[in-house]
């Protein structure tokens, strides 16, 4: 029954990642809705966001909380760490960079974790 298990957890990373990818677009959203201001912008955040909740919650059927948790968030800070950059035009110095690397690290070795 191994397997099964292993099947279920690369299942519910694929989850997460996809949960944590649309993070980011509620994240951006938001940032477009001016401070809810915008009523397109605005309903796309909840949407997404609700999305984006119900996969997370999902993943956490195979995944330890904390895990998930962490990945989920950490997922979301560095798309939204990347897209600001690229689309926000926001600094791209060495201390936010290397920042960004350590989340991650983070977010791997808790893949890795998991995987034992």
């Amino acid at each position: 029954m191994q397997g099964g298990r292993s099947v279920l957890v690369c299942m519910a990373w694929f989850i997460l990642i996809v949960a944590g990818v649309l993070e980011v677009l509620w994240a951006y959203s938001m940032k477009q809705s001016a401070g809810f201001t915008r009523l397109g912008p605005s309903i796309i955040t909840v949407a997404v966001s609700l999305a984006s909740f119900v996969l997370l919650s999902i993943s956490m059927r195979s995944l330890p909380l904390g895990t998930a948790y962490a990945a989920w968030t950490g997922i979301g800070a560095l798309g939204a760490f990347v897209l600001g950059i690229l689309v926000l035009d926001e600094p791209a110095n060495v201390l936010r960079i290397g920042s960004a690397a350590f989340i991650l690290i983070g977010i791997l070795g808790l893949k890795l974790a998991s995987s034992e």
